[in-house]
């Protein structure tokens, strides 16, 4: 009898040791696609800045879709596939496709989002997929409105390149709990059109002298002009109140690589995926 109950209690233990080994196994990598590519950034630059800054403070895999187009209507062709969100937790949106306006096009990339693929818009992202009378308030509902509606955020332009003093407006938020307020380098200040559901996160200041003419000196009594807008926030988009991430920082390289930055945009990464604590910390096993 002892012989025939000595295998059964090593088993028991195996698997009871397998279980705690499990427990204790990090869950598996986030699974996160940046897309990028179009006009006017250095998107080689910017898309291996992102890889590497997220994949060291997170447990995530990034994968690159990027389109080395320099123009903007620049395409991209997992956006092709119906099912092109499948594989992944979390979306970057960091392309440049001003004048990419098939609604389509654009309509198969929100369906994603609408039925609840997170996502994360840099930049000129808010710049994208934009037609018809996009420089006035669009109306909700509206045949151009889907990419602000999903943004949460209507900018249809930005002011000269000079630093930027960003100021954390909502402190108490997981993703900007105990981020210090910073100044850039040279950015570019998006305006604000209309907010359209968005939730301000930061503000930012810039301070610059009126832009002159073309091939002509600023006025001698010219004095600097203050700027300000929301450039980052956070939004909830669709019937299933997808989580959206936008910040309108990120033009300069420089900017995309500075540690203040990377640290916002991973953890925004994270809230969106719905893996971020209250206090701004990972939750368990997807911080590094």
């Amino acid at each position: 009898m002892k012989k025939a109950i000595a295998p059964i209690l090593a088993l028991a233990a195996a698997v009871v040791f397998l279980a705690r080994a499990a427990d204790n196994e990090a869950p598996r990598p986030l699974r996160v696609l940046l897309v990028a590519g179009g006009c006017c950034h250095e998107y080689d630059k910017q898309t291996t800045a992102l890889k590497e800054g997220i994949e060291a403070r997170l447990n995530a895999v990034v994968d690159v879709a990027y389109n080395p187009d320099k123009s903007t209507r620049a395409t991209f062709e997992i956006y092709k596939s119906k099912d092109w969100a499948r594989d992944f937790d979390v979306i970057i949106h960091d392309e440049c496709s001003a004048d990419v306006t098939d609604p389509a096009y654009v309509a198969n990339i929100l369906e994603a989002h609408k039925a609840g693929k997170p996502a994360v818009n840099l930049h000129c992202a808010m710049h994208s997929y934009r037609w018809g009378n996009f420089r006035e308030p669009v109306k909700p509902g509206a045949g151009n409105a889907g990419w602000y509606e999903m943004i949460g955020l209507q900018s249809t332009g930005h002011g000269p390149q000079e630093p930027i003093d960003i100021t954390y407006t909502s402190s108490g938020h997981p993703i900007t709990q105990g981020l210090e307020n910073w100044t850039t380098i040279k950015e570019e200040l998006y305006n604000n059109i209309q907010i359209l559901g968005g939730q301000p996160l930061a503000s930012g200041r810039q301070v610059a002298m009126p832009k002159a003419k073309k091939g002509q000196a600023p006025p001698p009594d010219a004095r600097p002009v203050e700027a300000s807008a929301v450039v980052a926030w956070t939004n909830e988009y669709g019937p299933n109140k997808t989580r959206i991430f936008s910040t309108t920082l990120g033009h300069n390289t420089d900017t995309v690589k500075d540690e203040r930055y990377q640290k916002l945009i991973s953890r925004a990464v994270l809230w969106a995926a719905g893996r971020l604590n209250p206090d701004g910390s990972p939750a368990a096993g997807y911080g590094k």
